[in-house]
């Protein structure tokens, strides 16, 4: 039997008391990736991204562990939210227009203790100012770095659009205005490397592409490595008592954590291992978060018909934004119809195999975004669910 289909069978025991469609995460293949995560850091805190978590029970597991510190969230909602529920070390990784949310913020000394907020504009402190009310507290303020390799004068960008601030002399200038600014204070750089971080380097099948993406995050890393370590000596001009800079991603923890300008490493992805990152030379992990979808019809030999399973998930349009089929091996979609919103057929000789009520497991594109499919996640040890824990979802919270 094939390690595949020994998890296979392991899942269909541990579940065979609950119906499908069901989330779960295997924990044994969790915490080895978590494991895996802290190795690759080589003695850098690995702060985790909530996005792609989107499950309390699993952050707190996984920051229980030593080795990671603190979480990168993504909505200033959900920031206060976890400071409330007890984290006391919130950075917000995107800018944020949610008035409200500010106003509770600058009202409350523990809130503005524990979260920090991302910044790469001055009119951005204006919205803050004008949302505070009556609050006055210090708002704890991260400076976000563009990182995309600009080729040809600039001409030729490979990177997410993200902060307008690329230069040192452009980070410093908003340090600046901080400063000078009452009511706020600036106490880390973020710079995530998307492109290196985010972009798989040994694509399936196309050998001349894998080549050309690791020559541009070769190129990419020696660049933004020396760019980096410029910024973070011009912002301590400005401020000098920095608590921290903040880099990388799942796919990049190594090479980010080699940076001496770098203090703390950004990864959440690794933990649950989507389909999305599969194809990296640096590192291999297990999947850990899948989903099931029961069959429901058998429309002729080779085929079968499940219910749902047509979770798309964010970024251009394409093939590898659909769950794949997983579990058991075989599967795969029918060209003319993919993944449907209410039913999916699936060919392959596998299908024959399959009874009504069986379970077919999917793996999504990406990690968090299971998590908004699905109210809550089964865990499971060995061949049994061990407990049953809400996603953010499950706990009445939709932040994005």
């Amino acid at each position: 039997m094939t390690a595949r289909a020994s998890d296979r069978a392991r899942y269909d025991r541990a579940t065979a008391h609950l119906e499908a469609p069901l989330a779960i995460v295997d924990l044994e293949a969790f915490d080895a990736n978590a494991a895996d995560l802290v190795r690759r850091a080589g003695g850098k805190p690995v702060r985790v991204a909530s996005k792609s978590v989107r499950c309390r029970a699993l952050l707190e597991r996984v920051l229980a562990r030593e080795g990671f510190a603190g979480i990168m969230s993504f909505t200033l909602a959900e920031s206060l939210w976890l400071a409330r529920s007890g984290c006391d070390d919130v950075l917000l990784a995107y800018p944020s227009a949610d008035r409200a949310a500010y106003a509770e913020l600058a009202g409350d000394p523990k809130l503005a203790a524990a979260v920090t907020v991302m910044v790469d504009d001055v009119a951005q402190l204006d919205l803050i100012d004008a949302s505070r009310g009556g609050g006055r507290e210090v708002v704890r303020v991260c400076l976000e770095l563009d990182t995309s390799l600009k080729l040809l004068g600039g001409r030729v960008r490979v990177g997410a659009r993200r902060s307008p601030l690329h230069s040192p002399a452009e980070v410093a200038e908003v340090a600046r205005a901080v400063t000078r600014r009452p009511g706020f204070e600036v106490v880390g750089i973020m710079a995530y490397e998307g492109h290196v971080a985010g972009v798989g380097d040994a694509v399936a099948g196309r050998p001349l592409r894998s080549r050309a993406i690791r020559l541009m995050q070769a190129a990419a890393r020696r660049e933004l490595a020396e760019r980096r370590a410029e910024v973070v000596r011009a912002v301590r001009a400005v401020v000098p008592g920095l608590e921290f800079v903040n880099g990388g991603g799942t796919g990049s923890v190594q090479h980010t954590a080699a940076e001496d300008a770098v203090t703390e490493i950004a990864a959440g992805s690794g933990l649950y291992v989507p389909r999305l990152f599969d194809n990296y030379t640096s590192f291999s992990g297990r999947p850990a978060a899948l989903f099931a979808q029961p069959v429901v019809r058998r429309p002729g030999v080779g085929v079968v018909t499940v219910l749902g399973g047509g979770y798309p998930a964010s970024g251009a349009a394409g093939p590898d934004r659909s769950p794949v089929p997983y579990l058991p091996e075989g599967l795969r979609y029918d060209p003319q119809e993919g993944a449907g919103e209410v039913q999916t057929p699936l060919l392959g000789s596998p299908a024959d195999d399959l009874l009504i009520g069986d379970k077919v497991w999917f793996r999504h594109a990406k990690a968090g975004e299971l998590c908004e499919r699905f109210d809550r996640l089964h865990l499971i040890q060995g061949d049994a669910v061990t407990e049953t824990v809400p996603t953010y979802r499950g706990e009445g919270h939709t932040f994005l």
